[in-house]
């Protein structure tokens, strides 16, 4: 039976704290773990914006369920970390002033819009809204966003701003990443996303609106470059209705002309939770589209579901981490 290593206390899951270092490496040594460099084949994991904001009760955009998707996601690290080859962890990463951010957007009397409102273009058109700046980009933009990405501007409270706690990655998994590092000799890999202040970015690939002025359209080729080269690729994080659907819509348009591409996607469905929202049903929509992504090849399993990379390199099933 695999163990969690002592450090770990799931009931810390959710709260911040400074990570124990020494002790952390002094257990990643004992642990005696082959690197990763001599894996038979190359597993990725991606983890998408499990950071404070979205994790912790206290987040400013706290999605129900995810510190119980916490806890799965580092059992499930903690027990397969012999066979996961490298750790990506996305980080949404905002500034105060973003066309997504209430500051963005007043009424005729000034008034600055609630989280959660939603602006359309026929908004607009009536004078509900006008934005404060930019005037012209974005009236046109909401109008794009409607006819391109087929979804309206939703305004969020302010989260996960550069340099404040909400950015962080969870304390508890980021011990998790910071473990397996050194216990497999390999870098784990930071993505920031969404500084742009003129459009959204929910996925890991691109903004939702790309700029002129952007390279390559905004895709982000070493991403892309990292999940090509992957044997198999396993997919988890916060939130499933946002950042983790449209990464994964991303991904299926980027590869779905190359055969095996898709099929080699693990999708950790246990390990995200939605945006719950007061007049949206935002999971109902997610799971219309993974039905969809399903139909192209992708994979959704529960973490504790067989893995799907262990039969490849000859080994047993392996029970799941526990205390």
């Amino acid at each position: 039976m695999i163990h969690f290593p002592d450090f770990y206390d799931p009931e810390r899951v959710g709260e911040l704290f400074y990570p124990d270092m020494a002790h952390i490496e002094d257990d990643a040594q004992a642990a005696n773990l082959p690197p990763a460099s001599t894996d038979a084949q190359n597993v990725h994991l991606v983890i998408i914006d499990m950071q404070v904001d979205f994790c912790h009760e206290e987040g400013s955009l706290f999605v129900p369920g995810a510190p119980d998707d916490l806890r799965r996601l580092i059992a499930f690290i903690y027990t397969y970390a012999p066979y996961i080859s490298k750790i990506t962890c996305t980080l949404d990463s905002h500034l105060p002033f973003q066309i997504f951010h209430p500051s963005w957007w007043a009424d005729a009397a000034g008034n600055l819009p609630e989280p959660m409102t939603m602006i359309t273009a026929d908004d607009l058109r009536h004078e509900k809204w006008h934005p404060t700046v930019m005037h012209e980009y974005s009236a046109n933009y909401v109008r794009q966003l409607e006819e391109q990405a087929k979804k309206k501007l939703m305004i969020w409270p302010y989260h996960v701003l550069v340099g404040s706690p909400g950015n962080a990655l969870d304390p508890s998994l980021w011990t998790a990443v910071f473990w397996h590092s050194l216990a497999r000799r390999t870098q784990p890999s930071w993505l920031p996303k969404g500084m742009l202040p003129q459009t959204e970015h929910y996925s890991a690939v691109q903004p939702e609106i790309p700029l002129p002025k952007q390279p390559q359209k905004g895709k982000n080729r070493a991403f892309l470059d990292s999940l090509a080269k992957a044997d198999v690729v396993l997919v988890a994080g916060e939130a499933e209705s946002h950042c983790v659907v449209e990464t994964l819509e991303d991904i299926a348009a980027e590869f779905s002309d190359e055969p095996g591409q898709l099929e080699k996607i693990y999708v950790l469905q246990d390990c995200m939770s939605p945006v719950q929202h007061p007049e949206v049903d935002f999971h109902a929509e997610a799971l219309e589209k993974f039905d969809r992504l399903a139909e192209a090849g992708m994979h959704f399993i529960d973490s504790t579901d067989p893995a799907p990379f262990l039969e490849a390199v000859g080994a047993e099933e392996i029970p799941l981490a526990e205390m």
